[in-house]
């Protein structure tokens, strides 16, 4: 990575940085490249998932069991064939 690099994703993120922000940002992006890197060398092959995705607050459900089109209706105070009514946005 160089600063050319560095100058184009600025121009993509439509942002100025001065000379001094973009040796900065080339060093921050370079450890950050450099902390992947080490992270990618990691071997996880043999390795089984220790975790269980599980919310512990209240049963996972499908959004269709939770909410149905009539509930939501139901709610807003105006509706006409199965569509909620608003104001009219300009």
């Amino acid at each position: 990575m160089d600063i050319k690099d560095v100058e184009n994703l600025a121009e993509l993120a439509k942002i100025e940085l001065t000379d001094k922000e973009k040796e900065n940002l080339l060093k921050d992006m370079e450890e950050i490249l450099g902390y992947v890197k080490q992270v990618q060398e990691v071997e996880t092959k043999d390795v089984e998932p220790s975790y269980l995705n599980k919310n512990v607050w209240r049963e996972d459900l499908p959004a269709s069991s939770v909410f149905s089109k009539d509930l939501i209706i139901d709610q807003f105070p105006d509706s006409k064939d199965g569509f909620v009514k608003v104001k009219k946005i300009l």
